[in-house]
Protein backbone atom coordinates (compact mmCIF):
# COMPACT_ATOMS: atom_id res chain seq x y z
CA UNK A 1 0.00 0.00 0.00
CA UNK A 2 1.50 3.62 -0.99
CA UNK A 3 1.02 6.43 1.32
CA UNK A 4 0.73 9.54 0.45
CA UNK A 5 3.12 12.44 0.91
CA UNK A 6 2.17 14.63 3.73
CA UNK A 7 1.05 18.25 2.36
CA UNK A 8 3.00 21.06 3.93
CA UNK A 9 0.32 23.45 5.56
CA UNK A 10 1.59 27.03 5.12
CA UNK A 11 -0.47 29.21 7.79
CA UNK A 12 -1.97 32.11 6.38
CA UNK A 13 -4.21 34.30 8.15
CA UNK A 14 -6.89 36.35 6.48
CA UNK A 15 -7.52 40.18 8.59
CA UNK A 16 -9.12 43.12 8.56
CA UNK A 17 -8.24 46.47 8.96
CA UNK A 18 -9.27 47.92 12.03
CA UNK A 19 -7.75 51.59 11.75
CA UNK A 20 -4.39 52.97 10.74
CA UNK A 21 -3.05 56.23 12.24
CA UNK A 22 0.73 58.42 10.71
CA UNK A 23 2.69 57.79 13.65
CA UNK A 24 5.66 60.03 12.00
CA UNK A 25 6.10 62.49 8.53
CA UNK A 26 6.31 59.68 6.49
CA UNK A 27 5.21 56.29 8.53
CA UNK A 28 1.73 54.99 8.53
CA UNK A 29 0.47 51.96 11.53
CA UNK A 30 -2.09 49.65 10.04
CA UNK A 31 -3.69 47.89 13.10
CA UNK A 32 -5.57 44.68 11.99
CA UNK A 33 -7.36 41.98 12.92
CA UNK A 34 -10.75 39.87 13.29
CA UNK A 35 -11.99 36.52 13.33
CA UNK A 36 -9.02 35.51 11.14
CA UNK A 37 -6.58 36.64 13.84
CA UNK A 38 -7.24 33.08 15.12
CA UNK A 39 -5.24 31.40 12.22
CA UNK A 40 -1.89 33.91 13.36
CA UNK A 41 0.38 32.52 15.65
CA UNK A 42 2.86 34.97 17.48
CA UNK A 43 6.48 33.96 18.08
CA UNK A 44 8.35 35.30 20.52
CA UNK A 45 11.22 37.17 18.40
CA UNK A 46 11.28 40.82 18.91
CA UNK A 47 11.83 40.83 15.16
CA UNK A 48 9.15 38.90 14.42
CA UNK A 49 8.18 40.01 10.50
CA UNK A 50 5.02 38.19 8.03
CA UNK A 51 4.70 38.53 4.53
CA UNK A 52 2.12 40.63 3.22
CA UNK A 53 0.48 39.15 -0.08
CA UNK A 54 -1.43 41.30 -1.92
CA UNK A 55 -3.60 40.27 -4.64
CA UNK A 56 -3.18 41.13 -8.20
CA UNK A 57 -6.24 43.66 -8.91
CA UNK A 58 -9.09 42.66 -11.58
CA UNK A 59 -8.00 38.37 -11.49
CA UNK A 60 -11.23 36.04 -10.40
CA UNK A 61 -9.11 34.61 -7.27
CA UNK A 62 -10.90 31.13 -5.71
CA UNK A 63 -12.45 32.24 -2.27
CA UNK A 64 -11.56 31.49 0.05
CA UNK A 65 -8.19 32.50 -1.02
CA UNK A 66 -5.51 30.35 -0.30
CA UNK A 67 -2.19 32.69 -1.50
CA UNK A 68 0.17 29.38 -2.33
CA UNK A 69 -2.70 27.21 -3.52
CA UNK A 70 -3.10 29.34 -6.51
CA UNK A 71 0.03 29.41 -7.88
CA UNK A 72 -1.07 25.66 -8.86
CA UNK A 73 -4.47 26.98 -10.99
CA UNK A 74 -2.94 30.39 -12.20
CA UNK A 75 -0.50 31.99 -14.22
CA UNK A 76 2.45 33.53 -12.70
CA UNK A 77 1.57 37.01 -13.88
CA UNK A 78 -1.75 36.75 -11.13
CA UNK A 79 0.36 35.21 -8.41
CA UNK A 80 0.17 37.16 -5.43
CA UNK A 81 3.00 40.22 -5.15
CA UNK A 82 4.23 39.15 -1.43
CA UNK A 83 6.14 41.58 0.74
CA UNK A 84 7.83 41.31 3.74
CA UNK A 85 7.01 42.76 7.06
CA UNK A 86 7.95 43.50 10.62
CA UNK A 87 5.32 43.25 12.88
CA UNK A 88 5.04 46.12 15.70
CA UNK A 89 3.12 44.66 18.29
CA UNK A 90 0.74 41.67 18.88
CA UNK A 91 -2.11 42.01 21.49
CA UNK A 92 -3.58 38.18 21.46
CA UNK A 93 -6.35 39.49 23.89
CA UNK A 94 -7.80 42.09 21.46
CA UNK A 95 -6.69 40.03 18.56
CA UNK A 96 -5.08 42.58 17.08
CA UNK A 97 -1.27 43.37 15.47
CA UNK A 98 0.31 46.23 14.12
CA UNK A 99 2.43 46.78 11.08
CA UNK A 100 4.48 50.08 10.56
CA UNK A 101 4.73 51.24 6.38
CA UNK A 102 7.02 53.91 5.31
CA UNK A 103 5.23 55.94 2.97
CA UNK A 104 7.47 57.42 -0.64
CA UNK A 105 4.71 58.59 -1.91
CA UNK A 106 3.23 56.74 -4.86
CA UNK A 107 6.67 55.01 -4.88
CA UNK A 108 6.15 50.98 -4.20
CA UNK A 109 3.13 48.87 -3.42
CA UNK A 110 2.76 48.14 0.39
CA UNK A 111 3.43 51.64 1.12
CA UNK A 112 0.70 53.44 -0.86
CA UNK A 113 -1.34 50.76 0.26
CA UNK A 114 -1.55 51.41 4.02
CA UNK A 115 -1.54 55.44 2.85
CA UNK A 116 -5.12 54.75 1.98
CA UNK A 117 -6.48 51.85 3.71
CA UNK A 118 -9.52 51.77 4.85
CA UNK A 119 -11.29 49.65 8.21
CA UNK A 120 -12.86 46.89 6.40
CA UNK A 121 -9.88 46.34 3.70
CA UNK A 122 -8.66 42.96 3.67
CA UNK A 123 -4.85 42.26 4.18
CA UNK A 124 -3.34 38.24 4.10
CA UNK A 125 -0.45 37.38 6.15
CA UNK A 126 1.65 34.21 6.41
CA UNK A 127 4.59 34.03 8.69
CA UNK A 128 5.44 34.50 11.28
CA UNK A 129 9.42 34.30 11.11
CA UNK A 130 12.19 36.24 13.37
CA UNK A 131 15.26 35.33 14.74
CA UNK A 132 16.51 37.93 17.04
CA UNK A 133 15.45 38.49 20.81
CA UNK A 134 18.34 40.81 22.85
CA UNK A 135 20.56 38.20 24.85
CA UNK A 136 19.26 38.65 28.74
CA UNK A 137 23.05 37.40 29.63
CA UNK A 138 24.75 40.53 27.66
CA UNK A 139 25.91 43.33 29.87
CA UNK A 140 24.72 46.01 26.91
CA UNK A 141 22.67 46.00 23.87
CA UNK A 142 23.11 47.94 20.90
CA UNK A 143 20.93 48.51 17.98
CA UNK A 144 21.09 50.36 14.36
CA UNK A 145 19.28 51.10 11.69
CA UNK A 146 16.58 53.06 9.40
CA UNK A 147 13.18 53.77 9.08
CA UNK A 148 12.71 49.83 7.81
CA UNK A 149 14.20 48.76 10.80
CA UNK A 150 12.89 50.49 13.29
CA UNK A 151 9.78 48.63 14.48
CA UNK A 152 12.22 46.08 15.70
CA UNK A 153 14.74 48.12 16.85
CA UNK A 154 11.31 50.03 19.31
CA UNK A 155 9.71 46.09 20.06
CA UNK A 156 13.26 45.20 20.77
CA UNK A 157 14.02 47.75 23.12
CA UNK A 158 11.07 48.28 24.77
CA UNK A 159 11.38 44.01 25.28
CA UNK A 160 14.29 45.23 27.84
CA UNK A 161 13.81 44.89 31.36
CA UNK A 162 14.30 48.24 33.03
CA UNK A 163 17.79 47.89 33.78
CA UNK A 164 19.31 47.52 30.69
CA UNK A 165 21.79 49.30 29.12
CA UNK A 166 22.70 50.29 25.59
CA UNK A 167 22.98 52.73 22.94
CA UNK A 168 20.61 53.13 19.56
CA UNK A 169 21.50 55.25 16.21
CA UNK A 170 18.84 55.38 14.05
CA UNK A 171 18.68 56.89 10.88
CA UNK A 172 15.79 59.38 9.69
CA UNK A 173 15.27 61.71 7.23
CA UNK A 174 14.63 64.70 9.66
CA UNK A 175 13.31 65.17 13.09
CA UNK A 176 9.67 64.91 11.52
CA UNK A 177 10.71 60.84 11.37
CA UNK A 178 11.73 60.52 14.96
CA UNK A 179 8.95 58.55 17.15
CA UNK A 180 8.68 57.57 20.49
CA UNK A 181 10.47 54.70 22.10
CA UNK A 182 8.91 53.86 25.21
CA UNK A 183 12.08 51.98 26.57
CA UNK A 184 15.00 51.89 29.81
CA UNK A 185 16.22 54.99 30.72
CA UNK A 186 19.59 53.05 30.05
CA UNK A 187 19.20 52.93 26.38
CA UNK A 188 20.54 56.50 25.41
CA UNK A 189 18.69 56.84 21.77
CA UNK A 190 20.68 58.60 18.92
CA UNK A 191 18.62 60.22 15.94
CA UNK A 192 20.72 60.47 13.16
CA UNK A 193 19.04 63.22 10.41
CA UNK A 194 20.06 62.93 6.63
CA UNK A 195 18.93 66.16 5.92
CA UNK A 196 21.63 67.46 8.27
CA UNK A 197 24.49 66.47 6.30
CA UNK A 198 26.09 68.43 3.79
CA UNK A 199 24.62 67.30 0.44
CA UNK A 200 27.35 67.06 -1.15
CA UNK A 201 28.20 64.23 1.79
CA UNK A 202 25.20 61.73 1.02
CA UNK A 203 25.58 62.07 -2.34
CA UNK A 204 28.79 60.22 -2.32
CA UNK A 205 27.95 58.30 0.11
CA UNK A 206 24.65 57.95 1.36
CA UNK A 207 25.30 54.40 3.31
CA UNK A 208 27.83 55.87 5.91
CA UNK A 209 25.77 57.54 7.94
CA UNK A 210 25.36 54.67 10.57
CA UNK A 211 28.92 53.62 10.40
CA UNK A 212 29.90 57.00 11.12
CA UNK A 213 28.03 57.19 14.38
CA UNK A 214 28.56 53.68 15.84
CA UNK A 215 32.39 53.75 14.64
CA UNK A 216 32.45 57.45 17.02
CA UNK A 217 30.75 56.48 19.62
CA UNK A 218 32.05 55.46 23.34
CA UNK A 219 31.28 51.76 23.74
CA UNK A 220 29.97 50.90 27.40
CA UNK A 221 32.57 48.33 28.90
CA UNK A 222 31.54 44.72 28.83
CA UNK A 223 29.53 42.03 26.48
CA UNK A 224 27.41 43.66 23.92
CA UNK A 225 24.72 42.18 21.67
CA UNK A 226 24.03 44.07 18.54
CA UNK A 227 20.89 44.20 16.44
CA UNK A 228 22.02 46.20 13.36
CA UNK A 229 19.59 45.69 10.10
CA UNK A 230 18.51 48.02 7.36
CA UNK A 231 19.66 48.76 3.77
CA UNK A 232 21.95 46.43 2.56
CA UNK A 233 25.22 48.71 1.52
CA UNK A 234 24.68 50.96 5.28
CA UNK A 235 25.09 46.98 7.05
CA UNK A 236 27.77 46.40 5.20
CA UNK A 237 29.31 49.09 6.59
CA UNK A 238 28.58 48.64 9.85
CA UNK A 239 29.51 45.16 9.42
CA UNK A 240 33.47 46.49 9.06
CA UNK A 241 32.87 48.38 12.47
CA UNK A 242 31.77 45.61 13.89
CA UNK A 243 33.95 42.58 13.52
CA UNK A 244 37.37 44.51 11.95
CA UNK A 245 37.32 48.01 14.45
CA UNK A 246 35.62 46.26 17.43
CA UNK A 247 36.69 42.48 17.18
CA UNK A 248 33.47 41.14 17.73
CA UNK A 249 32.22 37.38 17.60
CA UNK A 250 29.82 36.65 14.97
CA UNK A 251 27.40 35.15 18.03
CA UNK A 252 27.42 38.56 19.19
CA UNK A 253 25.26 40.14 16.16
CA UNK A 254 22.37 40.12 14.36
CA UNK A 255 23.13 41.15 11.06
CA UNK A 256 20.91 41.47 7.89
CA UNK A 257 19.77 43.78 5.27
CA UNK A 258 16.28 44.60 4.61
CA UNK A 259 16.51 46.56 1.20
CA UNK A 260 18.74 47.74 -1.43
CA UNK A 261 18.58 51.21 -2.42
CA UNK A 262 17.47 50.82 -6.49
CA UNK A 263 15.93 48.01 -6.04
CA UNK A 264 12.08 46.93 -5.79
CA UNK A 265 11.28 43.35 -3.32
CA UNK A 266 11.77 41.03 -5.83
CA UNK A 267 15.61 42.52 -7.40
CA UNK A 268 16.18 42.31 -3.94
CA UNK A 269 15.73 38.88 -2.38
CA UNK A 270 16.81 37.59 -5.88
CA UNK A 271 20.32 39.34 -5.44
CA UNK A 272 20.37 37.54 -2.09
CA UNK A 273 21.93 34.89 -3.76
CA UNK A 274 24.70 36.62 -5.36
CA UNK A 275 28.21 38.01 -3.93
CA UNK A 276 26.28 42.01 -4.09
CA UNK A 277 23.23 40.60 -1.75
CA UNK A 278 25.69 38.73 1.04
CA UNK A 279 26.12 40.45 4.03
CA UNK A 280 28.47 38.35 5.62
CA UNK A 281 30.50 36.00 3.74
Amino acid sequence: MSIAPAVKVRPQAHLTVLRTSTIAANMVRVVAGGDGFASFMPNDFTDMYVKLHFLMPGVDYPEPVDVFAVRDILPREHWPVTRTYTVRWVDVAAKQLAIDFVIHGDEGLAGPWAATAQPGDRIIVSGPGGAYSPDPTADWHLFAGDESSLPAISAAIEALPEAARGLAFLEVESASGELTIDGPDGVVVHWLHRDARPHNSVQENPTSILADAVAAAAWPEGRVHVFAHGERESIKALRDVFFLQHKLERSQVSLSGYWARGRNEDHFQAEKKEPIGKILP
